[in-house]
């Protein structure tokens, strides 16, 4: 069968008993990166065989990974942080085991939008998930669709794009909606910016941001 295991974001003992569990009865671990899952598992105490699974080889393992699979091998799927498949490789294996009637696992864990949108104080009883929008084209289609979000959404970014995003969102969806930055959740220097676009635009120009990003947004109703 294929577990989905979720890693920690963050502090390594976010790390559920679960988890490590099916890491240790796994055949073979399937990694977004084995060097990055290599310390968590050394730190674990987990010697199970790892192979590498990521954005620039994952239609090409797939097929192999599901043989393997049929043949009687357990996988366990981890991603370099978080739970697999959101915004990370792992949809693509998920469906073809669910194609070939492979039995699915998927272990509740973290992924930091959660933590993000609780800690915003934004309303989050109901919320969109866009995730990293287009750096280039259908950019500024998926801002002008933002801006329309009657519920509270939700995006991550990098660093060095947080500024220009920031201030494209205060140009369409005007300098007084509220938003929240968190960075680096779950680690030494999580942080957590609240304020309106304008007052978080200023932070950032002011500020070289480093981490790990999520923006909350408030909604176009909200009150």
């Amino acid at each position: 069968m294929l577990t989905v295991v979720p890693t920690p974001i963050g502090n390594l003992e976010d790390i559920t008993l679960r988890a490590i569990n099916e890491l240790k009865k796994a055949d073979l671990i399937v990694a977004e990166d084995t060097r990055t899952s290599a310390v968590l598992l050394k730190h674990l105490g987990v010697g199970t065989h790892m192979i590498a699974f990521h954005k620039f080889n994952e239609h090409k393992t797939v097929e192999n990974i599901v043989e393997k699979i049929k043949a009687g091998t357990n996988v366990a799927l981890i991603s370099d942080a978080g739970t697999p498949a959101i915004s990370d490789p792992g949809y693509l294996l998920v469906r073809e085991c669910v194609k070939e009637n492979i039995d699915v696992t998927c272990l509740p864990g973290p992924t930091a939008f959660t933590p993000a949108i609780v800690a915003s104080a934004i309303p989050c009883d109901k919320f969109i998930f866009e995730g990293f929008i287009p750096q280039k084209k259908g950019r500024q289609t998926k801002l002008a669709q933002l801006a329309n979000h009657n519920y509270t959404f939700i995006l991550y970014e990098s660093p060095h794009r947080l500024l220009k995003t920031l201030t494209e969102l205060k140009e369409i969806l005007g300098e007084d909606r509220a938003a929240c930055v968190s960075r680096e959740i779950s680690k030494k220097f999580e942080t957590h910016h609240r304020g309106n676009l304008a007052e978080l635009v200023k932070v950032f120009t002011e500020t070289n941001p480093k981490g790990e990003i999520v923006i909350t947004v408030q909604g176009n109703n909200a009150k």
